[in-house]
């Protein structure tokens, strides 16, 4: 470890290194709770900076940001103070994978996020580059700067996105940095690897940018979003901000063809790349290459803010020259005069298996050192946002002397994130579906104040008022659903009419207004017209519904719950020596003493444990 030759004046209860998504989550969270807490970043230019693109949530992603919110992170509030276009996306399907999604204004979601930095209490935000981590006794006790400057503090959380080791390739040339135009870390790897971490390489790609004025949006189909705009934020009531349209187009075989002659110049095909890219977000060159039956790929053109002319253009991020990405751009129909304001890039980086650290975020083999975001092998704002604001929780709560805060799977898709991260293999960058969710009925987004707003209440990080705000909403939630119940509509001409126009059959004895909301072909504003009672405010009439329609499906998912709980309680010591147990299969030995489960539910996810493992595991437990 460098010698540093200036120890800052001022101790730190926790430093933050980073101050991206993740690091602004972290540092809120941390000093929110009274934590005395630094934030350090590269440049204070590019703080919660949108490097791809500039949206906030989507399917499971815009979960996880609703969660956030009701823990009392920032995430969502920031989105409603400059979101330019809002939709809540799969209207059409279950309420389970409803997903609010918001495009953003990419500079001034940055300056909004600074200043709550800025203005927050208990909070220092400095610009510097961390190169090195100062560990006594196993146990992290600051950071060192490139300028050789110490600052010390009791819990390091490190949120370094793509920076580390960031190397950026378009077409076959290649060069260092952790995002297009910024420095990247690359000491601080080597730091990481001498204390004994093991680093892996991952690699993701962004798009290129277009100057709106060189685009025939008459080629494209217009995109416009949900009127009113649905707010993200539990606190907030309405949008304000000037809302824009998106617009979506196609690629071609002419497009395809210009690819595949250039192949040969592609990082990703003459073997430059080794890290591992996102399966679920891949380059227009790998769609062309992987899927060649199909004749065309969606573009979506999204505005990156009011005040620029760049689109951002997504679904076609690539790697290949610069002069490739301007031909195949301009075989589409609509950019034929299309100028590229910023060309697509793929970037390859360090990132630490989460293997090695705890639910808590916290690592296993330093104690006070969090890892949190892309470090973990995730992608996404949003996965490393909710990474962001758990190690803060948690880095206060142990500096406190509390318990520490771990979301189960039943409990939030944060809870499902962090689990898949302590008992999966990462191959590849993570990302959360709502597949990933086997309780996802109920973990809904409309429902994330209902479940996680009284623990951020608990946490300080929610204030009183919202907290009234809730438990107001449920217990109106509560007042209509005994009302339904309680309220029996008798046979008549007018309901039996009714009943028949919506394709339901007539009132024979009547029925209660619970029972007709089961109904599949009635909804709450055709139950309550019937009884003629006033609908409920819209955020308890939509969860009434959902409670009703739902019930029999929710009853099961939590009789489910209640039955693994027993494993999910079954705690393993934290220094339990697996090596001791006999009859475990050879993987079974070597997963679980590489994971080190905290609960036996924690180790029958773990991908090679069997059930025999199992088994063995909870008759030695009981012994």
């Amino acid at each position: 470890m460098v010698e540093a030759m200036y120890i800052y004046p001022k101790k730190y209860d926790v430093i933050v290194v980073g101050a991206g998504h993740a690091g602004c989550e972290a540092a809120l969270a941390s000093a929110k709770m009274g934590c005395e807490t630094l934030l350090l970043t590269i440049s204070l230019d590019t703080i919660a900076q949108m490097s791809c693109n500039p949206a906030i949530g989507g399917l499971a992603k815009g979960h996880l940001v609703r969660e956030i919110d009701a823990l009392g992170g920032a995430m969502a509030k920031v989105t409603d103070a400059t979101g330019i276009q809002f939709r809540m996306l799969n209207r059409g399907k279950g309420p389970a994978v409803w997903a609010p999604r918001a495009q953003a204004d990419k500079k001034a979601y940055h300056l909004k996020m600074k200043h709550l930095l800025e203005e927050a209490a208990a909070l220092d935000l400095k610009q510097a580059l961390v190169e090195d981590i100062s560990i006594e006794n196993g146990r992290v006790t600051g950071v060192i700067t490139q300028t050789q400057t110490k600052f010390e503090g009791h819990a390091v959380i490190i949120t370094t996105g793509t920076f580390l080791r960031g190397l950026i390739h378009v077409g076959l040339s290649q060069y260092e940095a952790g995002r297009a135009g910024e420095f990247p870390s690359k000491k601080l790897s080597d730091a990481l690897e001498r204390i004994g971490f093991e680093l892996g390489r991952l690699k993701t790609g962004t798009p290129p940018r277009i100057n709106k004025n060189t685009v025939d949006f008459s080629a494209f189909t217009e995109q416009p979003g949900d009127v009113p705009p649905p707010p993200f934020s539990f606190s907030t009531d309405t949008i304000e901000r000037e809302q824009v349209p998106c617009y979506l187009g196609y690629t071609n075989e002419r497009t395809h063809e210009v690819i595949r002659n250039n192949l040969d110049r592609s990082p990703l095909y003459s073997g430059k790349i080794v890290g591992i890219g996102p399966r679920y977000c891949p380059s227009i060159e790998d769609k062309v290459v992987k899927f060649p039956e199909k004749k065309q790929h969606q573009i979506f053109l999204e505005p990156e803010g009011i005040e620029t002319d760049e689109l951002y253009c997504n679904g076609i991020p690539s790697s290949l020259p610069e002069d490739v990405q301007l031909q195949f751009l301009r075989t589409i129909r609509g950019l034929e005069q299309a100028e590229i304001m910023r060309s697509g890039y793929a970037i390859e980086y360090d990132f630490a298996p989460p293997s090695q650290i705890k639910a808590t975020m916290e690592t296993r083999k330093v104690e006070n050192l969090y890892f949190a975001g892309q470090i973990n092998g995730t992608s996404g704002y949003e996965e490393a946002a909710a990474q962001g604001l758990m190690a803060g929780i948690n880095a206060a709560l142990k500096l406190r002397g509390d318990v520490p805060l771990v979301l189960d799977r039943s409990q939030a898709y944060i809870g499902v994130l962090l689990d898949d991260l302590v008992t999966k293999e990462i191959r590849e960058p993570y990302r959360m579906f709502t597949a990933r969710a086997e309780y996802r009925l109920l973990l809904r987004q409309d429902n994330a104040d209902l479940r996680l707003m009284p623990i951020g209440h608990r946490l300080g990080l929610v204030d009183d008022a919202a907290f009234e705000r809730l438990e107001n909403k449920r217990e109106r939630i509560e007042e209509e659903l005994l009302r339904l119940r309680n309220n029996r509509l008798a046979p008549s001409e007018t309901a039996d009419r009714l009943l028949v126009e919506r394709g339901t059959g007539p009132l024979k004895d009547g029925a209660t207004l619970e029972q007709l909301l089961r109904r599949p072909e009635l909804n709450i504003e055709d139950v309550y017209a019937l009884a003629g009672l006033a609908v409920p405010e819209k955020n308890v009439a939509e969860q009434v519904q959902i409670e009703v329609k739902y019930d029999g499906y929710i009853k099961r998912q939590l009789a489910h719950i209640e039955k693994l709980k027993k494993l999910e309680d079954a705690a393993v010591p934290n220094e339990f020596d697996f090596s001791r147990l006999h009859g475990l299969s050879t993987e079974g030995r070597e997963k679980l003493m590489r994971f080190r489960p905290a609960s036996v539910g924690q180790a029958a996810r773990i991908s090679g444990v069997s059930p025999s493992d199992i088994s063995i595991l909870m008759i030695y437990l009981r012994k």
